[in-house]
């Protein structure tokens, strides 16, 4: 979650027992940074493609009031398109945006409402071409204009200001808060989970509704602007870098990325030919090696879930102290334990597994983590020498501790988002499958649920039909215990 997660992997939990430093270290261009020799990680320049016409069609979603944290969104909104143009001051520490956003009315309504934070200043704002009466309370945007069910519009709304981070729902030791976040070095960093996105532009800022994105980011030169997606644009005039990103399949809001700061870019490939695209700090030589796993990962999953869902790749690391599956950009911090290959990996699953299927519903974070858990602890036993046993018993003996401490992972407490819980009990529940179904049989389900849900938001009453409806099996029962339990089941499958 945190990004993910925000949706990231637990860091105090994790199984690998590595400490995490709370001493946060912003890597820089200095020889100190570099290797003994002064030599940095090697460059090269970014692939920049045309930009596509986006297909409106794919961002069709039916969004709902989310359960656990509905001051979020509108359902009456149903975003398809998000055209941000973003320009970043870091000495006056302004962010100057127009968003243009194109959307479907779900419901007839006499006024409707996007996300956006308390801080930026909204200027004109036009509906169809039309000005419009606003009004900015908190984080509401309220647009005064009527709507008819079904209609599509397009909203452009100017705004300025200081973005500020917004409070996180959690306990977690590596976030207190989700959204913009500014370094003290003016550079900047976003990750989202449940929530923030609001924070740097006007949004339904719910996982319900996906969208199509293009983004174009204005930095000081020799900065650059890192977003979700293809890279189309990448110009340096003057004493100005413009880049601009396409992401032409729906994300929710929580898995879109923007990064700031002084990067430089390296790149390798997956065996079918994918370029994986690498956005490190310049001077950066630690860990690249490690960042750099991400192709051979991708490789490793695809065996497993299915060929890559999207049409691009990359890794942008960041002054955070956790990780983020955000949509075809990875964002991760810069401590030892998140720039690791097992967290690499675990990030790279989360793109089948929380991307490319998303929840509908903050309830159900559990898809997305459970399954990426359970490919991680597999990923450790294979590549990094800690046996996949170890990790379950590990992960058995705590989880009545877990289920006591923040709830059921599909009935957790609210104030605990991104807790162990919706991590372990997951990943032991679908080991349980595993092993009743077998490898083959289990990834056979774990892949059709992923292409039968391709691009959407789903829930668990459909995860839940699906696996029952594929191997045959009543598993309402084994699902409810596991879910939403207040103890630890016994192992097995009943019935199968």
């Amino acid at each position: 979650m945190l990004s993910t997660a925000l949706s990231t992997v637990l860091l105090a939990g994790c199984s690998s027992g590595t400490e995490v430093s709370d001493e946060l270290v912003t890597p820089s261009p200095s020889r100190a940074a570099a290797g003994e020799d002064g030599s940095v990680a090697p460059a090269s320049a970014p692939t920049v493609v045309d930009r596509v016409e986006p297909d409106l069609d794919l961002a069709l979603s039916e969004p709902v009031e989310d359960s656990v944290y509905p001051q979020a969104g509108d359902p009456s909104v149903d975003a398809l398109h998000y055209g941000l143009d973003l320009a970043w001051d870091p000495d006056g520490s302004r962010l100057t945006g127009e968003a243009t956003i194109t959307f479907r009315a779900t419901r007839a309504a006499p006024r409707f409402q996007l996300d956006l934070g308390a801080p930026l200043e909204v200027g004109e704002v036009t509906l169809d071409g039309e000005v419009v009466r606003t009004a900015h309370r908190g984080k509401d945007l309220v647009v005064r204009a009527p709507l008819e069910a079904d209609g599509r519009h397009e909203l452009v709304v100017s705004y300025a200001g200081t973005p500020r981070p917004a409070p996180a729902p959690t306990t977690r030791s590596d976030f207190s808060t989700t959204g913009f976040t500014v370094t003290d070095t003016g550079e900047v960093w976003t990750m989202q989970e449940p929530f923030g996105a609001y924070t740097w532009y006007p949004v339904n800022d719910q996982p319900a509704d996906k969208a199509l994105y293009d983004i174009t980011v204005h930095a000081p030169s020799p900065w650059t602007g890192v977003a979700n997606g293809r890279l189309t644009e990448h110009t340096v005039e003057e004493d100005r870098t413009t880049t601009s990103w396409q992401l032409v399949e729906p994300a929710s809001s929580y898995l879109v990325t923007l990064a700031i700061g002084d990067y430089a870019h390296s790149s390798n490939s997956t065996d079918d030919g994918m370029e994986v695209a690498y956005w490190t700090p310049r001077g950066m030589v630690q860990r690249v090696d490690q960042v750099q796993t991400a192709a051979a990962t991708v490789d490793w999953v695809e065996s497993r879930l299915g060929d890559y869902p999207f049409d691009s790749l990359g890794l942008v690391v960041t002054a955070s102290q956790s990780a983020m599956e955000t949509q075809t950009m990875v964002t991760l911090g810069n401590n030892e334990y998140v720039l690791s290959p097992e967290v690499v990996a675990h990030e790279i699953v989360h793109q089948w597994y929380g991307d490319q299927v998303s929840p509908s519903d903050w309830r159900d974070v559990w898809l997305n983590e459970g399954m990426t858990m359970l490919m991680q602890w597999i990923y450790q036993d294979e590549h990094e020498g800690q046996p996949l046993d170890a990790s379950l018993r590990s992960a058995r003996a705590s989880d009545q501790q877990l289920r006591d401490a923040y709830g059921p992972p599909g009935d957790y407490d609210p104030r605990q988002f991104g807790s162990s819980n919706i991590y372990y009990t997951p990943a032991l529940m679908w080991n349980e499958l595993r092993r009743a179904l077998g490898d083959d049989e289990f990834y056979r389900v774990a892949r059709s649920w992923l292409s039968e849900n391709d691009n959407t938001s789903a829930s668990r009453e459909q995860i839940y039909a699906h696996w029952e409806d594929e191997t045959g099996l009543e598993l309402s029962a084994f699902f409810d215990r596991w879910i939403t339990g207040r103890t630890t089941p016994r192992p097995g499958v009943p019935g199968a």
